[in-house]
């Protein structure tokens, strides 16, 4: 079963595939995030997506959190750099309950001014639970150097400075400014019927008023390899070496996956698993990512070890990196390269809430959703050169950015 598409007069689009589970997953998700954010409103979308639970015209905290819940339901939602979901798992009977809801908490949330005082104190206590994770930190603060000077460089948790600025005024007017109709796409994967999902739609969302974005993102700047120490108290060496990548809309896009999932992606063969960790011991966790955005992308290889052994283990990482710059993939080794990733892209897939979830941003991004059949096709088609020529411009040493905290 394949995914299916309307798109209401206002500019919302629905994309929904029906499913014989018991269970629904549905969301919303707006073209909207924290690269959106004007320097003084960093943290504003994420801070959004919290109170936005807070109370609406109609319903106090207390009755937005249980309505879901009260009938077996999960709702919750999150923020990225680029878009905002609000999304809930429920018995496939519930469709109209949380559509009712959804549309409540998205258009006529009120914002009580002592529910934005007590969320502030929530958002700053879960900026200073994340600086307790270096690790995760780290990739943060690398994209500060990638993307410096540009908004996609700045935290989507924002800084206690800017979180304890926010008031009414600024939240209405970020939603005013960036929550757009045409910019809106409610995804859906359930068992019901889709001229029915349409009506349901078209009852709660059919008559909010058609909106376009007001503000546009600020472009992609000029990119310089940097390299920076951090001192922290921690036990580990944490280590993050990267560069700019591709778009989500970059032809080259599938071949940098690809190579990602070769290099240090998920699998625990990965060259940099198995030569750093398994033949040299140098560090429990290494994993490389590529996280494409709608205009640039961002590669990053990650490890963490005991400070006698880092350059031993950049030492290592380059190498593996000079390889793939160098050797081009015999086809045994491209075959079972693509196989590897097939399967991912298989697991993947089985779950119905990720299915959910992709489904939307492959809407606001290409406007379609490829099968499984047209992704394995893109995969299968990469060739050995196309590997060896991304490589070459992602891998090259010589463009390479570094971020180190050290103890």
């Amino acid at each position: 079963m394949s995914f299916i598409t309307h798109t209401l007069s206002n500019g919302i689009r629905i994309v929904h595939k029906n499913s014989d589970s018991l269970l629904a997953h549905c969301g919303l998700t707006i073209n909207t995030g924290s690269r959106d954010e004007q320097a003084n409103e960093q943290g504003l979308a994420h801070f959004i997506e919290h109170i936005i639970f807070k109370g609406t015209n109609k319903r106090k905290t207390h009755h937005v959190l249980s309505r879901m819940e009260n009938v077996g339901g999960d709702l919750n939602a999150y923020t990225t750099k680029e878009d905002t979901c609000i999304h809930a798992s429920f018995m496939n009977k519930f469709y109209p309950r949380f559509f009712e809801l959804l549309s409540d908490i998205l258009f006529n949330s009120s914002f009580p001014e002592k529910e934005i005082e007590k969320e502030k104190d929530i958002v700053i206590d879960e900026i200073n639970s994340y600086k307790d994770s270096p690790d995760e930190q780290i990739i943060d603060d690398f994209d500060e150097i990638i993307f410096s000077g540009n908004p996609l460089g700045r935290n989507i948790l924002g800084t206690p400075g800017n979180i304890k600025s926010f008031d009414r005024r600024k939240i209405a007017a970020f939603i005013e400014d960036n929550y757009a109709t045409d910019q809106m796409v409610i995804c859906s994967v359930g068992n019901i019927n889709f001229n029915r999902l349409i009506r349901l739609c078209e009852k709660f969302f059919g008559n909010v008023e058609y909106k376009v974005k007001k503000r546009q993102r600020e472009s992609i700047n000029g990119y310089i390899p940097a390299s920076k120490l951090i001192k922290r108290k921690n036990h580990q060496v944490h280590c993050v070496i990267g560069n700019r990548a591709y778009s989500a809309v970059s032809e080259k896009k599938t071949a940098m996956v690809l190579l990602n999932n070769i290099l240090a992606g998920p699998v625990l063969n990965s060259r940099l698993n198995m030569m750093l960790r398994e033949k040299h011991g140098l560090c429990y966790s290494v994993e490389s990512n590529y996280q494409p955005y709608s205009d640039t992308g961002v590669f990053t290889v990650y490890f963490g070890t005991d400070k006698n052994y880092l350059d031993k283990a950049i030492e290592l990482t380059y190498k593996e990196m000079n390889k793939l710059r160098n050797i081009t993939l015999g086809s045994l080794q491209l075959h079972r390269a693509k196989q590897q990733l097939t399967g991912q892209v298989a697991i993947a897939l089985e779950s119905n809430f990720n299915e959910m979830l992709s489904s939307g941003k492959s809407i606001l991004l290409y406007n379609k959703i490829d099968t499984i059949e047209e992704i394995n096709n893109k995969i299968d088609k990469v060739t050995s050169g196309e590997i060896i020529d991304v490589a070459n411009t992602v891998l090259n040493i010589e463009e390479l950015s570094m971020l180190v905290y050290k103890p």
